[in-house]
């Protein structure tokens, strides 16, 4: 009798752990399912009609008007018009943003001032120049956040295991999206566009075999300061001599990767706080600033975007969730030829909006935001599975009916990617309330739309929609990191 009560015993308390083991792993490894869909250079009408409910003949005026590209006439980009003719990106790890804003005089504190020329004596546009808070999702380590910034998707816990060995990227990304479309469709010279990298090796890592030219150094040794920097140092301005420009007929550089990792180096050894540090930023203000100086002097649109991956607790580390770890540095940079952005911060001015929206004034800015703002600029389309929302105080030469339709296109790729990972992986819970939020904005843009064609271009109404899309992306956000970020202690 005795025996057969504690086997009860024993079947009660197996009983117990694995329920316990399984409320666990159900409510803090969390999961997400990576879809194999990639966008498509050709579906933008599609999207618009099919998924936002506009009619073909307001598409068709879209498309009359170039505000989107047609596969019928002679192309420049994807779903839009591409904006620049090549793109740096400089990612200075762990440059938490009172680095930028306090280190950076040269490279960018001077560039911040009203009175700065890019040439003295010059008649020339000034370059532009804009410095925000970029903010990242735990966990903030180098892999992950670089996987956020060419997919726009959430990490998760199953994520951060992947760090220590190269995991490629199997989503879509912008970068797969450079490599992989007809050049030709963006007004390339040739059918597949080039890149170049140079710096940490985890890009190599992620992305075997995308950059023609790759000059990748070992990234573990946190004791060395200077390999990985004298490296990028090395090549970055014999690759800076073959970029993209507005007369390329070669196969030049069109998109061009460093990664300097010196300042993460510097502060795991020694903090963020010492004579080495001082002496690091000092090397990266110059280095940047001989960058940005070179490209100012071109005669072409070349945007480059400074930025650090995440930033750094006050003992030098990083991986978790404190603002010093999650708010980097992003510096934004327009060669002078480049036309002038939209002027984002009247929009509450002009338009009563609610608080959320204040965000259209991008004194911060969210890191995967960053994906959807490059797919648009280089005239591509948006990755998949991009939960980032387009930013168009980043673009150069952007206006009111462009901007509106770039958001609406967002809008409409984020809306079809949670329809369907709800209907083929994990349902989705709050989809109702998002449609009413979408159903609002697509119905100020109809009305916009109807506005321009009767009477003229109302920019209100323009900006009354992208308020209201912006609403509904940031909305997207919130639900996907709900989902895919936060734990649920309570399996709710």
């Amino acid at each position: 009798m005795g025996s057969r009560k504690r086997r009860y015993y024993d079947i009660f308390w197996i009983c117990l752990c694995l329920f316990g083991l399984y409320w666990f792993t159900a409510s803090f490894f969390l999961a997400k399912r990576s879809l194999a869909e990639r966008s498509s250079c050709d579906e933008a009408a599609t999207l618009l009609t099919e998924v936002l409910g506009l009619t073909l003949e307001e598409v068709r005026d879209l498309e009359s008007s170039q505000i989107l590209s047609s596969p019928s006439q002679e192309r420049n980009g994807c779903w839009m018009d591409r904006k620049i003719d090549s793109l740096v990106i400089l990612v200075v790890d762990a440059l938490r943003f009172d680095f930028a804003y306090y280190n950076l005089p040269n490279s960018v504190g001077r560039r911040l001032k009203p009175e700065h020329e890019v040439r003295e004596g010059s008649n020339r546009t000034q370059a532009k120049a804009r410095l925000f808070q970029f903010v990242a999702d735990p966990p903030t380590v180098t892999m992950q956040r670089l996987k956020a910034l060419t997919t726009g998707g959430l990490p998760t816990f199953a994520d951060i295991s992947a760090n220590m060995g190269g995991a490629t990227v199997e989503e879509d990304s912008w970068m797969h999206q450079v490599v992989t479309i007809d050049g030709r469709n963006r007004g390339l010279s040739a059918h597949r566009a080039r890149m170049g990298f140079v710096g940490d090796d985890t890009w190599e890592d992620l992305f075997p075999g995308f950059f023609a030219e790759s000059y990748p150094y070992p990234s573990f040794n946190t004791r060395d300061l200077d390999t990985v920097d004298n490296g990028c140092l090395k090549h970055i301005f014999n690759m800076l001599s073959r970029i993209r420009t507005r007369a390329s007929v070669t196969e030049d550089l069109e998109v061009i990767v460093v990664h300097f990792l010196g300042v993460d180096h510097v502060g795991h050894t020694y903090g963020p706080h010492n004579q080495h540090m001082d002496a690091k930023l000092k090397e990266m203000d110059g280095a940047l600033s001989k960058i940005l100086d070179r490209l100012d002097k071109s005669d072409s649109c070349h945007t480059t975007f400074i930025f650090g991956d995440h930033g750094m607790t006050e003992d030098g580390n990083h991986g978790g969730g404190t603002a010093e770890e999650t708010h980097a540095a992003l510096f934004v940079h327009s060669s002078p030829v480049c036309g002038e952005s939209a002027e984002w911060d009247q929009l509450e001015e002009t338009v009563s909006v609610s608080e959320l929206v204040k965000e259209a004034q991008f004194s911060s800015i969210h890191q995967i935001d960053l994906v959807s703002t490059i797919s648009m600029t280089l005239g591509l389309p948006i990755p998949y599975a991009n939960l980032g929302s387009f930013v168009p105080a980043l673009v150069p030469g952007e206006d009111v009916r462009r901007t509106t339709a770039a958001l609406a296109l967002n809008a409409a790729q984020i809306w079809r990617y949670f329809n369907v990972y709800s209907a083929t992986a994990n349902r989705l819970s709050g989809l109702d309330d998002l449609a009413l939020k979408l159903k609002t904005a697509v119905d100020l843009y109809k009305d916009a739309l109807r506005e321009d064609k009767e009477a003229g271009i109302s920019v209100e109404a323009y900006l009354r929609a992208s308020s209201h899309f912006k609403v509904f992306l940031r909305e997207c956000l919130d639900l996907g990191q709900r989902v895919w970020t936060r734990f649920d202690t309570l399996l709710a």
